[in-house]
Order: C-alpha cells, then sequence, then structure tokens
C-alpha cells in the first residue's frame, strides 16, 4: 500500500518535472534564429511552412499541440534529416546502436566496478587501495569527451590499433558481430572507464562500513574465517543500496553516450539529438530530448522504489 502511494507520487513529480524541463527545452530551441533563404520562392514557401504547422503561434500553443501529439504517439515529422520520415521511425533506427553500445559497456562496467571495490576494500589502507583509489579519482574527473579524444588519439592514431570512426553495416554485417564489437572498442572504454571508477568507489565505501561494523566481531568469535565473514554477511548488506545505483546507472548510461556517439561516429539518439539541433529539425530534436527526459525519470524512479523492492524491512512512503 505504502509503496503503491510513493510510487504513483514519485511518478506524478517526475513527470511535472520532465514537462518543465521539456518546456524550457522547446523555448529555447525556437528562440534560435533560422536562416532566411535568399531566393524569395524559397522564403515564403519556408513561411508557409511554419504558418501551417503552428511554429508562428505563442510558445504555450506549441508547446501544448506538440505535448498532446506526443502523448498520442505522433512524434512528428523530420523536414530536414529524413524529408517527411516520421520521427518514431527515425528514433526506432537509431535506437540500436545506442543499445548496442550501453550493453556492451555495462557487461564491463557491472563485473570490473565490482570486483574493483570489494579488492580495494579488503586491502584497506594498502597499497593496493591506494593505486586503485588514485585510478578511481582520475577518471571520475575526467570528462567524457576529453576520455573520447585521448583514447582516439591512442588507440587510433598513434597505434593504430582501431579504426577513427566505427564501420558501417554493410562492412560490420550487422550491430552485434565481432567485427563492429572491434569498431566500437575505443568508443566503450570512453563510456565505461569512469562509470567503473565511480562504481568501485560506491561498493568500497560501502563494504569497509559493513566490515568495521559491530557483527562482524560476533561472525569472526562464532569461528568464520576474515573471508568467509566478508562472504557470507558484510557482502550481502553492502549490496542493498549499491544494486538500486547499477540498475539506475544503466539507463542513465544512455545519456552519457552522447558524446561518445557524436565522437565516434556512431549513429545513435545523441548523434540524432546534435544533427536535428543543426539543422532546426525541431520535431526530431524535441522527441529526442523527451527520450533522454523520459530515461532520466525512469531512472531516478527506479533507483528510488528499488531500495524497497530489494529490502522488504525498508517501507518506502512509510512515516
Amino acid at each position: 500500500m505504502y509503496l503503491a502511494k510513493y510510487i504513483a507520487k514519485r511518478l506524478f513529480w517526475g513527470i511535472v518535472t520532465t514537462l518543465i524541463v521539456l518546456f524550457i527545452t522547446f523555448w529555447l530551441i525556437r528562440l534560435l534564429k533560422i536562416e532566411v533563404p535568399l531566393d524569395k520562392v524559397a522564403a515564403q514557401i519556408q513561411e508557409q511552412r511554419r504558418e501551417a504547422l503552428g511554429y508562428n503561434k505563442p510558445i504555450l500553443v506549441q508547446f501544448w499541440r506538440w505535448i498532446s501529439h506526443l502523448v498520442r504517439g505522433d512524434w512528428g515529422t523530420s523536414y530536414f534529416i529524413e524529408k517527411l520520415v516520421p520521427v518514431s521511425d527515425i528514433i526506432k533506427r537509431r535506437l540500436v546502436p545506442t543499445v548496442t553500445i550501453n550493453i556492451y559497456s555495462e557487461v564491463l562496467i557491472i563485473p570490473l566496478g565490482i570486483l574493483l571495490g570489494i579488492f580495494a576494500a579488503t586491502k584497506k589502507n594498502k597499497w593496493q587501495d591506494h593505486v586503485i583509489n588514485t585510478g578511481v579519482m582520475m577518471f571520475m574527473t575526467v570528462p567524457s569527451f576529453v576520455m573520447c579524444f585521448l583514447w582516439m588519439y591512442i588507440l587510433c592514431y598513434r597505434l593504430g590499433w582501431f579504426p577513427m570512426q566505427i564501420y558501417s553495416l554493410s562492412e560490420s554485417g550487422g550491430w552485434f558481430t565481432g567485427k563492429m564489437l572491434y569498431s566500437m572498442v575505443p568508443g566503450i572504454l570512453a563510456l565505461t572507464l569512469g562509470n567503473i571508477a565511480s562504481l568501485a568507489r560506491q561498493v568500497r565505501a560501502e563494504l569497509t562500513d559493513q566490515i568495521e561494523a559491530d557483527y562482524m566481531l560476533l561472525a569472526r568469535a562464532k569461528g568464520l574465517t576474515y573471508r568467509q565473514a566478508i562472504y557470507k554477511h558484510s557482502l550481502k548488506n553492502a549490496f542493498i543500496p549499491i544494486f538500486p545505483g547499477i540498475i539506475a546507472g544503466f539507463l542513465g548510461l544512455f545519456a552519457g553516450s552522447f558524446f561518445v556517439e557524436n565522437i565516434f561516429g556512431i549513429p545513435g539518439i545523441g548523434k540524432l539529438t546534435l544533427q536535428a539541433l543543426n539543422t532546426y529539425d525541431y520535431d526530431v530534436f524535441m522527441s529526442c530530448e523527451a527520450f533522454y527526459g523520459i530515461i532520466g525519470m525512469l531512472a531516478t524512479i527506479i533507483y528510488d522504489i528499488s531500495f524497497g523492492i530489494i529490502d522488504p524491512r525498508i517501507k518506502m512512503g512509510a512515516r
């Protein structure tokens, strides 16, 4: 009962927040100055198209019209990126490469982040812990676009191990082939290292607190070795606040792949967003922003409610 009310409340405020963000984005992109064609006929056609689509009406009327169509499943039509093609069809095609690189990244992030965090916690204040902490702080503070250019320079330009841009479908034979995975390696590294460091830091902090808890003394007094006490008791308690972050982190990767897609030529949602912004393709751009807004809202809600699902002792929404 409490959980259902809490989910409804979080969903309501998540939708409100998403609508506010989308309205601000909608308003800002309308402020961009559109180049008027020098040819009078082309300029007149452009003005007639804007009038027919309602772009000259008040901003609130435009936003309400766009939202009402979006709720009904009409994401609009592209006029510049793909002439008169429904935006929903474009996003469906672009979603595949975005999901592909995020799945590959998550396969690396979860095991490596957890193992590094456990190893650092069990070696607290030793040289191994200091080395891991140094690497964690370094990779967490470097922006993702800097990591993209760094791996591109080292792996693609200097060493020549990988192509500068990913292979096309005709070259690789599909999105989930070994050749496509090979060409995505620099992008995957740029996307994963910061997230691996973040997860390792969280695992180390939570596990360290559990190792130093009083119940560990009781476990050792009962005859368990240090390693047995950690794996039977500490890890189970430490992962209660960690698992929700892993679940939400997977959804959060979709937003983090924006720079990776544009730099390494991955034709996903991130690259589509920048193309739509450069060409003033309003419907495509706002649909991409709606996609990222929904992903962000879902990640936040899943993160919150998963505490109560993982640990029944936590009553979400109860006073």
